[in-house]
């Protein structure tokens, strides 16, 4: 058994802690923001390879993962749902390169406007929910959370720990002045849900990549995609210009009642980083795919904690 102090406490940190704790380590989490105030907490939490690479490993995490959330969605309890939707391609194109992490990745010619796409189920995890269960499942394995801002990342000589899991996201840029790291903004909607069942996304519409992702008891429209750009306050031109590009794509949603905006910062890097060197296990710049990535990125900190 190792000691392991984690940093972080989206929904990366989270996944490792646990899988950690369930490989008999011990585990303690740190984190400058508690769960529901991550970047993870504002994700539309569709399962997809987005702004994530190299296209090999991030295949092989993103299988793990569906894997994983699949199991989970069999609990309500867990936020994870299965759901069909369609992606949607205005000019024609091979098969996604992730197209062999899912198991029923079906084409799509019928869609007037658009030059095919493909449909599949996929999981949608419910944030708020889903964090909520992933800290209650820390809690229960005997991991801790503890809410502190860091100005450096710990050493483990200093913190009386074996290994030390960088989960910082964003984060990093302070912590390890790592200069590939660099925010990209991501704006969302949320609308009341009026009876849709099925997610719907065109990446290459004018304006940014537009998404609809139902949930239970709403559903989150997208989105926007701006490299560079730090500011978390909602913008509302562009939160009409969301609406609007949502409502094209689905027009049920043509007068939804908004219930709330929100911004998020997603950490995007050339190369997702996960690799030790010394004490320290870098799991972090999973770009729009934290969630997607998380439990097969989990599942390869274990083995690089020993």
């Amino acid at each position: 058994m190792r000691a392991v102090l984690v940093v972080g406490a989206g929904v990366v940190g989270l996944t490792c802690a646990i899988r950690l704790l369930e490989a008999g380590h011990r585990v303690d989490v740190v984190a400058a923001d508690p769960p529901p105030a991550t970047t993870s907490a504002v994700a539309a939490a569709l399962w997809y390879p987005y702004r994530a690479l190299p296209q090999d490993r991030v295949t092989a995490w993103s299988a793990t993962t569906y894997g994983v959330l699949a199991d989970l969605a069999q609990d309500p309890a867990t936020g994870v749902a299965m759901r069909s939707g369609t992606e949607l391609l205005r000019t024609r194109q091979p098969d996604p390169w992730w197209a062999d992490a899912v198991p029923d990745l079906t084409h799509v010619t019928d869609v007037p406007g658009y030059a095919g796409g493909w449909r599949f189920t996929a999981p949608v995890a419910e944030m708020g929910t889903h964090l909520r269960w992933l800290a209650a499942r820390l809690e229960e394995l005997g991991g801790t959370l503890t809410r502190a801002y860091l100005d450096r990342l710990p050493e483990s000589e200093d913190e009386g720990v074996d290994v030390v899991v960088n989960a910082s996201g964003l984060g990093a840029e302070r912590l390890v002045a790592d200069p590939t790291l660099s925010p990209v903004r991501g704006q969302v909607v949320v609308v009341e849900q009026v009876g849709l069942e099925q997610w719907w996304l065109d990446p290459g519409a004018p304006g940014g990549p537009t998404y609809v992702v139902p949930r239970r008891d709403d559903i989150v429209l997208g989105g926007t995609d701006q490299p560079g750009e730090r500011d978390r306050e909602p913008d509302p031109a562009t939160a009409e210009d969301i609406l609007a590009r949502a409502a094209a794509l689905v027009p049920a949603l043509a007068g939804a009642r908004v219930l709330r905006h929100a911004v998020g910062l997603r950490p995007v890097r050339p190369q997702v980083r996960v690799e030790r060197v010394g004490d320290v296990i870098h799991c972090y710049g999973h770009g729009g795919a934290g969630v997607t990535l998380s439990w097969g990125c989990a599942a390869e900190v274990v083995e690089l904690a020993g």
